[in-house]
């Protein structure tokens, strides 16, 4: 595939394959992320093994990284270099207040900007970016339910969406409506290590994928044809 056509003609040519031509054809995805979206502590291993061996999933993804600290690191020109064909992007933990000025960010503000600038900058290189909302940590309330801080990171990266007309996948809405489902003890479970309850470890990894793949299902379908076949992941409850 040429990653020079414009985004339009891309996704085009990706509509048209089916399951059997995805097989012989190559792709390339790109992850933008903190380390919620890394190998070895988030989704990201998990995410790149739902594939078919034609797919390769770069992962860019750097643990305490926030959308303004990853972009100042100077990190974006290695992920245009790659040209892909397909760039998720997932911030907001470490914007929040208390995470120091070389990493906060104002979701009202400075948030959505940058998240314009990964958007603007990859699609300049023929990649059609995806931006992913923040997946929540695994905080519960007295109700038993959860309480995350992150809404207003995750709402402006849905904002942003609609405003330059991207693809979104709302993780954090899906990630809340999951834990609150299997309830604190089962949640727990999923951790890294006991009481991170912001990282994953393997079983928590295919949880947060299981969410963002009927995504690709219905929002880019010519992506999902790169998919293997593959059952939901089997999930704890109480």
């Amino acid at each position: 595939m040429d990653k020079r056509l414009c985004i339009p003609l891309v996704l085009l040519t990706l509509s048209l394959f089916t399951p059997s031509t995805a097989e012989e054809a190559t792709i390339d995805i790109v992850l933008i992320g903190d380390s919620t979206v890394t190998d070895d502590a988030g989704w990201g291993k998990a995410f790149a093994g739902r594939f078919l061996d034609t797919v390769t999933v770069h992962n860019l993804a750097v643990g305490g990284r926030s959308a303004k600290s990853w972009y100042d690191e100077k990190r974006l020109p290695a992920a245009l270099a790659l040209k892909p064909d397909f760039a998720f992007i997932q911030f907001g933990h470490n914007g929040q207040p208390g995470k120091g000025p070389e990493r906060e960010t104002d979701p009202a503000t400075t948030y959505r900007d940058f998240l314009r600038l990964y958007v603007t900058a990859l699609r300049e290189t023929g990649t059609q970016p995806v931006l992913v909302s923040s997946v929540t940590r695994r905080t519960f309330g007295d109700d038993g339910k959860i309480r995350s801080t992150l809404t207003p990171w995750a709402e402006a990266a849905g904002a942003v969406a609609a405003e330059m007309q991207v693809p979104f996948i709302d993780l954090h809405t899906a990630s809340i409506a999951l834990h609150n489902e299997q309830g604190k003890a089962a949640s727990m479970l999923l951790n890294l290590k006991e009481n991170d309850r912001t990282h994953f470890n393997e079983a928590g990894a295919q949880a947060i994928t299981d969410l963002i793949v009927p995504e690709l299902r219905g929002q880019l379908p010519g992506l999902a044809a790169y998919l293997r076949h593959q059952e939901p992941s089997p999930q704890p409850s109480d």
